[in-house]
C-alpha cells in the first residue's frame, strides 16, 4: 500500500525538522516542510498532500486554526494540529474546523503514527460518505413518485388529474413518474380478441 504524502506547518524550524524526520522514520512522504499559513496554501495547490500536520501557533496572517478552515473549505485535506496549546479556548476554536486529529508537544513517535492512520482512515470514510450522499441526492432528484387517491373510470379507465381533466392511464403515468410504456397483449385478450392466433 502507498504511503501518505503530508504537509508540515511549522515555524520553528528545530521542531518541523523532527517531525519531518520521524515521518521519513515511519516511511511516509514529505511534500513540503513551510513555516506560515499563507505558504500552507501555496504548497498544497502544488503538491496536493494526503495530510496535513499543521501548528496552531503560527506566525504570519493566519494562526493554523484560520488556515486550517480554508484548507477545510477549499481542499477537504485532513489536518491533525499539533500543538503546545491545551486551553479550553484554543481547542474550542480547532474543534470548529473537524480536524482529522489534536496531538500536543513534545508527542512520541507512535503518537504520531496513529494520529496519521486514524486521520486518513477517518478522510477516506468522510470521502465515501459524501459520495453517497452525493449519489443519494441525484436518484431522489429524478424519482416521482405517485400517492394518493387516483379518481380512475371505472369503464373506460382513464384517470381524472388535479385538474379535473381526464386522462389515459398512459398519459396520468407518464406525467407523474418516470415510467413510460411499452404495448403488447397479454394472453386472455389474445384468446378474446385473435381466438385463432397461437
Amino acid at each position: 500500500m502507498e504511503k501518505a504524502r503530508i504537509l508540515v506547518v511549522e515555524d520553528e524550524a528545530i521542531v518541523a525538522m523532527d517531525i519531518a524526520d520521524t515521518l521519513k522514520k515511519l516511511e511516509y512522504g514529505i511534500t513540503d516542510t513551510v513555516p506560515s499559513g499563507e505558504q500552507a496554501i501555496a504548497s498544497i495547490k502544488q503538491n496536493r498532500p494526503d495530510l496535513i500536520f499543521m501548528d496552531i501557533g503560527l506566525k504570519g496572517e493566519m494562526d493554523g486554526i484560520q488556515t486550517a478552515a480554508q484548507i477545510r473549505a477549499q481542499y477537504s485535506i485532513p489536518v491533525i494540529f499539533l500543538t503546545a496549546f491545551v486551553d479550553e479556548k484554543t481547542l474550542d476554536r480547532a474543534k470548529i474546523t473537524l480536524p482529522a486529529g489534536y496531538l500536543t508537544k513534545p508527542f512520541e513517535e507512535n503518537d504520531l503514527r496513529i494520529a496519521i492512520e486514524v486521520g486518513l482512515y477517518r478522510s477516506k470514510l468522510e470521502k465515501e460518505r459524501e459520495t453517497l450522499i452525493k449519489e443519494l441526492q441525484e436518484a431522489m432528484s429524478k424519482i416521482k413518485t405517485l400517492s394518493g387517491l387516483i379518481p380512475i373510470c371505472a369503464w373506460c379507465k382513464k384517470i381524472r388529474d388535479d385538474r379535473g381533466y381526464w386522462q389515459t392511464v398512459e398519459q396520468y403515468v407518464r406525467d407523474h413518474s418516470q415510467a413510460d410504456f411499452t404495448h403488447g397483449m397479454c394472453p386472455d385478450c389474445q384468446k378474446k380478441y385473435f381466438p385463432e392466433a397461437k
